[in-house]
């Protein structure tokens, strides 16, 4: 729902059957990203509404981006109205162009870490196959170095295939590190260049049975946890609009997760 208003997604998620919605608090300015900014008095007000009146749930907030011009403490504004509204967890990635910039990873993730907790929030760092993270290594690495206890990992079903993470590895992962998981489908072929995962990942995800992705697997691998929609489709938006993409996302996801799925099963999803 990357073009909806907070208080729009509320509406939309009461009436497509959700219990919680992800708000972006901190933009990232990519095309077509409703911006909406702690500052907004209004449309704060706006969303603190739609949620006493539906009794939707804020989840989580993002995204707290680990990069070299931007300090973590410009994520407190943000870390704050979502503590204020509800949320629990706050989604962070990085996004350096350096390999060798480990220790710097390591640092602002850990002060990512130490300015949420007297939020009360979790820190759940993901790892997209595109960005400087790029497999569940990687991050497990930034994880223990920095040993905070509100860390955690974020598991993406599309990043489990596109970085070829087996069953075993999840299932390696300490529990508490497992705040909730983002769930999404995809095609089995794993693209060859950078560009290309970006584009499935952010505007080519796939409704849960249309793909290749072993849910039972996953599901069975990890602790019982919250499962988030995550999957931009602009495709599907203009077919069905903003609920009926939203309505067919949850059918397709509940579906999946009740044993209806049927796998193109794939080395690269483990």
């Amino acid at each position: 729902m990357i073009g909806c208003s907070p208080p729009e997604m509320v509406r939309i998620a009461a009436r497509t059957g959700y219990d919680f919605v992800s708000l972006r608090l901190i933009p990232m300015k990519v095309p077509g990203e409703y911006s909406f900014f702690p500052g907004d008095k209004q449309l704060v007000q706006a969303t603190r509404n739609a949620l006493k009146q539906t009794g939707i749930g804020v989840h989580d907030i993002e995204l707290a981006r680990i990069v070299r011009d931007i300090e973590p403490a410009s994520y407190v504004p943000a870390m704050e109205l979502g503590a204020e509204l509800g949320a629990r967890h706050l989604i962070c990635s990085a996004w350096t162009d350096v390999r060798n910039d480990r220790n710097f990873v390591v640092e602002r993730f850990a002060e990512i870490c130490d300015l949420a907790s007297p939020f009360g929030l979790t820190v759940s760092l993901e790892f997209p196959s595109f960005s400087r993270l790029t497999d569940l290594a990687d991050a497990s690495d930034i994880i223990r170095s920095a040993d905070r206890p509100n860390a955690g990992i974020l598991i993406d079903t599309l990043y489990v295939h596109l970085s070829r993470i087996s069953l075993d590895e999840i299932a390696a992962i300490p529990r508490e590190w497992i705040h909730f998981i983002h769930v999404c489908d995809t095609k089995a072929d794993v693209p060859g260049t950078r560009d290309e995962l970006i584009r499935i990942a952010r505007d080519e995800r796939l409704y849960p049975g249309e793909g290749c992705i072993d849910f039972a697997g996953i599901d069975a691998a990890i602790p019982d946890v919250i499962y988030a929609i995550e999957l931009p489709n602009q495709n599907r938006v203009v077919q069905y609009g903003y609920d009926g993409h939203a309505r067919r996302c949850l059918e397709a996801a509940k579906h999946c997760f009740e044993g209806g799925c049927s796998y193109n099963h794939v080395e690269a999803s483990g």
